[in-house]
């Protein structure tokens, strides 16, 4: 199988952290696509994936899944018998469906609008609104905030385990950098988490 990606965004990451974390990233070859350039844009590309986004995986009979979680969600079906990273019970795939729902609407989703209506990397195919990607990026402030008061007792976001909420939680952290938004001295917390996160393998994938 194939997967197109950009390997410095963040969503391509999470699918690498993901598939590393399960031992898998051997399974698939990846393929650079820059963003940039515009090759997200060609008709090759938009056939693979309607919405021009990256990753998006092609499979040996040519069926494409794109999303980053519907990637995520094929390899831990397909693979059960590595570790599990969406939950083993009911009530482990409810908390991490949860918190991975909650990371990608109140911390994933602003800190993208915040880069791309601050940055200008995307002005030439969209109207950047600088003042909403500033609002934006307060509400990701406030998030991290949460997530430290959160971490406060706990190593993992859920399910005493890493889990895809810490994939995604780890990465958006790591893409806030790039517009400037970083974790403040205040949240040890979350600093001790983001800490552990990184010194796993999967997280140089």
């Amino acid at each position: 199988m194939k997967i197109f990606e950009t390997k410095t965004a963040p969503n391509p990451r999470r699918v690498r952290m993901f598939m590393a974390e399960k031992g898998l990233l051997e399974k698939a070859e990846f393929i650079e696509i820059d963003l940039q350039k515009g090759e997200n844009l060609t008709p090759e590309y938009v056939a693979r994936n309607p919405m021009k986004k990256v990753p998006v995986m092609e499979l040996d009979d040519g069926t494409c899944i794109a999303e980053t979680m519907a990637i995520c969600r094929y390899f831990e079906e397909s693979y059960p018998e590595t570790p599990t990273l969406l939950g083993d019970t009911p009530l482990e795939k409810a908390l991490i469906e949860q918190w991975v729902r909650w990371v990608e609407f109140y911390f994933f989703m602003p800190t993208g609008m915040c880069f791309q209506h601050t940055s200008g990397y995307f002005k030439d195919r969209m109207n950047p609104i600088k003042e909403w990607g500033e609002d934006c990026g307060k509400s990701v402030g406030k998030f991290m905030a949460f997530l430290n008061n959160h971490l406060a007792d706990k190593e993992y976001l859920c399910c005493d385990r890493l889990t895809a909420a810490d994939i995604n939680a780890f990465t958006t952290v790591a893409f806030a950098r790039v517009v400037n938004i970083r974790i403040l001295p205040e949240h040890a917390h979350l600093q001790a988490w983001y800490d552990r996160i990184k010194a796993r393998p999967s997280a140089q994938a």
